[in-house]
């Protein structure tokens, strides 16, 4: 069978990951992602920029299925771990088994939502990470749970620039002093920090926002406290605002809508 990749018309029986996803490649997530890819690139470009932007898989309401077949896609155009960003803890667990399959691209998940104190050992057993750190105590039951569990967990601390009241998050002022402090802790390992933009359709305060947080995971990095020269990741920018956070330094990109439609 052949199938038109990128204008290409390949034979899926020669590449083994395109033979498990016939279906994918012709589906319309993978235009969507394709789509998502060109966007994210041309921002890349137009900023001067020669580091990859990573795209994350906001995959919050969609069924197992939807999220296998959307990571295999991905798998096929990009090389490197799909990177799947869950809102809730429980649509985590649930999809957890069909992306355990030997079949699934190799992936990473990461919960970018909120997480209770009730349901942090539920979330460990599937996830890779956690970009919403906005507590110590927060940071110290993580840290507690990874140390009983002998597992090391890599970890953003969510701020909230636009200080909007809707939007979790430490404030920009308090977000030095924890990640600080989160540094310190053996388990949880500081990679970054994340953040919700402002809902405005204005790209100066959007941007502005941006620029904030790229300034703060840059003074966090240069403080030299323990385990803080890592946090050098950025976690911002949506579907509407791509371009804006790459062009003020995001490393990462958070896509749902864009890629698997309007939300139910």
């Amino acid at each position: 069978m052949s199938v038109i990749v990128a204008g290409i018309s390949l034979n899926v029986s020669a590449y083994p990951l395109l033979e498990r996803c016939k279906v994918t490649v012709m589906s319309p997530i993978y235009d969507s992602l394709q789509r998502i890819l060109e966007r994210i690139d041309s921002a890349r470009q137009r900023a001067g920029r020669s580091d990859q932007v990573g795209l994350m898989l906001a995959v919050k309401t969609q069924t197992p299925q939807t999220i296998v077949q959307a990571t295999n896609a991905l798998a096929t155009l990009r090389p490197g771990p799909v990177v799947l960003g869950h809102n809730r803890v429980q649509e985590m667990v649930a999809s957890g088994p069909a992306l355990a399959e030997p079949e699934v691209a190799a992936h990473q998940m990461r919960l970018i939502g909120p997480l209770q104190h009730n349901k942090i050992n539920h979330m460990l057993r599937w996830a890779d990470g956690i970009e919403t750190i906005a507590s110590l105590e927060l940071a110290n039951r993580l840290e507690a749970a990874c140390q009983r569990q002998e597992r090391q967990l890599d970890v953003m601390v969510q701020v909230n620039v636009s200080d909007e009241e809707t939007k979790s998050g430490v404030s920009p002022e308090a977000a030095l002093d924890l990640a600080c402090q989160v540094g310190e802790l053996k388990c949880l390992n500081l990679i970054g920090l994340m953040t919700i933009g402002l809902n405005s359709s204005q790209e100066a305060p959007v941007r502005a926002g941006y620029a904030r947080l790229r300034e703060l995971a840059q003074e966090i990095a240069a403080s030299g406290a323990p385990g803080t020269a890592a946090c050098t990741q950025l976690s911002m920018g949506m579907t509407n605002d791509i371009e804006w956070a790459i062009a003020e330094g995001s490393t990462q990109v958070r896509v749902g809508r864009a890629v698997f439609g309007e939300r139910n």
